[in-house]
């Protein structure tokens, strides 16, 4: 098969990459992402196989993406999806090399982390593109001999017909221009002295593009003092690891927001009844305890976790611009839920816009959340109601969240469907409603309502046999005492 050369590089006018395509690196991330999105490097990165890569003096995070590149073989533009494969030539490897040190640096452009000199090394062989069904390659990359990826194309997320369609509508995909299509979970980090391998191949091993052998070398040159530095931070090794386990990284701790829930405490707590814990904080004096109003995604569902809180404030427009952006206090909440927790979100009962949407849910139950609650809208529906986690919500709505918030603070004491809500009370949520337990009361509380529920079980058998609710329910004296009699008689059996 035809070798990539310097001559296919030079004829490289763009090298176009996409974020996420693969269904394993999405669920690794947390997001999936409904339209692909991309980002350009700069043909100067480009490399044979063979060729040593780089790490730059004083960065610690050179991070490997292996991927299969498409070699496009007459111009498009305005391209249909049922058209767009043949206009690609050739499939080769590459890997996607970049610096996680300076994505700070990048604000989302990848530049500077993923544009330096010998960062996209591609080849060693071309399968021609005719020859090959685009849905049946495979792709593995190897660190130091080791196979660390390993996926194939059947169910990406965007098929590489739609890639090449979907960038024709805005640009011009000339001839000898190269498209990364994404790289499957297990990308990490290489060294210095570490040797990394890309191959594709179709699913059977007819045909391969031979394994892109790329060596990782330090870099002796320090970064000129008048430009950005590189910068790491504990987010960013787990991220270019795939995880903080991999990175070496200590567990996250959990947040302090209160008590913690025992597993003996949940388990009685979801082994009663919400009207019983319901009657019982009533004998309490407490009567505004309930969430209400909301829908649930999944109603055959029932939870018990600890409270997270987050806090919406009207939207105004200046407010927004400081507040709304970035890392906010939706996207740290988001973030931040530790398994077994619920997310409560005061949105005031605001149902003209989206609170919560598919890909931050998604990451919310990647991190392991027992629920969201949120007195507000729900957007990507569909999508939302598709996954495990419940999430309780008062009506759908397609628009975003800017629309009518600010997300402001989090695991602060606030307000969700008529229910004052702290980080750390107790939530217990099913089909018949939404509690507010204070922790204080929580274990006496539960006791309580395991005894109601084994005397509602005799007073229900009672009046299955025949017997008038006047005096059984509740009981008086006597009906109290041939309960006792009862319940002895059980524990004798």
């Amino acid at each position: 098969m035809e070798q990539v050369n310097g001559d296919i590089l030079a004829a490289a006018r763009k090298v176009i990459a996409v974020h996420i395509n693969y269904p394993s690196r999405a669920a690794q991330r947390g997001r999936t992402p409904s339209q692909p999105s991309y980002f350009l490097k700069p043909s100067s990165s480009l490399s044979l196989s063979g060729s040593a890569v780089e790490r730059p003096a004083g960065c610690e995070l050179l991070g490997y993406e292996g991927e299969i590149a498409l070699i496009i073989g007459k111009a498009a533009r305005r391209v249909g999806i049922e058209d767009a494969w043949s206009h690609v030539a050739a499939v080769t490897a590459s890997n996607d090399l970049g610096v996680y040190d300076l994505r700070y640096a990048d604000k989302g452009s990848n530049l500077r982390s993923k544009g330096g000199d010998g960062f996209t090394p591609v080849g060693p062989a071309l399968i021609p593109a005719d020859a090959v069904d685009p849905a049946g390659l495979r792709i593995r990359t190897w660190h130091n001999g080791g196979l660390v990826q390993d996926d194939t194309t059947e169910d990406l997320l965007f098929p590489f017909a739609r890639l090449v369609a979907d960038l024709s509508q805005l640009l011009t995909l000339e001839e000898g221009d190269i498209i990364l299509t994404g790289t499957p979970a297990g990308a990490s980090v290489a060294k210095p002295g570490d040797v990394l391998e890309v191959e594709v191949s179709t699913a059977d091993g007819r045909l391969t593009t031979g394994r892109l052998v790329t060596a990782v070398e330090e870099g002796t040159t320090a970064f000129a003092g008048f430009g950005a530095e590189p910068k790491v931070d504990d987010l960013q090794r787990e991220e270019a690891y795939g995880s903080r386990e991999a990175a070496g990284l200590a567990p996250a701790e959990a947040a302090a927001v209160g008590p913690s829930l025992s597993p003996e405490l949940k388990a009685k707590l979801e082994s009663v009844a919400t009207a019983t814990l319901s009657s019982q904080m009533r004998k309490r004096g407490l009567n505004n305890v309930s969430i209400d109003g909301l829908q649930a995604t999944r109603p055959d569902r029932r939870v018990v976790g600890l409270a997270r809180t987050l806090r919406y404030v009207p939207n105004r427009e200046d407010l927004f611009t400081t507040h709304g952006g970035g890392f906010n206090a939706q996207k740290r909440a988001i973030d931040s839920v530790n398994e077994g927790e619920i997310l409560v979100m005061e949105a005031r009962g605001e149902k003209g816009t989206g609170t919560v949407g598919d890909i931050l849910a998604l990451r919310a139950q990647v991190r392991g959340a027992a629920a969201i609650i949120t007195d507000g809208g729900v957007r990507d529906y569909s999508a939302v109601a598709g996954l495990e986690m419940p999430t309780y919500f008062a009506n759908p709505h397609p628009a975003v969240l800017g629309r009518r918030h600010i997300p402001w603070d989090t695991d602060i004491t606030i307000a969700c469907g008529g229910a004052t809500v702290q980080p750390g009370d107790i939530i217990v949520a099913d089909s018949d409603g939404i509690l507010v337990i204070p922790p204080a009361i929580a274990e006496e509380l539960v006791e309580d309502c395991i005894q109601q529920e084994k005397e509602e079980a005799f007073i229900f058998q009672m009046v299955q046999e025949g017997n008038s609710v006047d005096g059984l329910y509740p009981m008086n004296a006597e009906w109290q005492n041939r309960y006792a009699e009862w319940e002895a008689g059980k524990a004798d059996d």
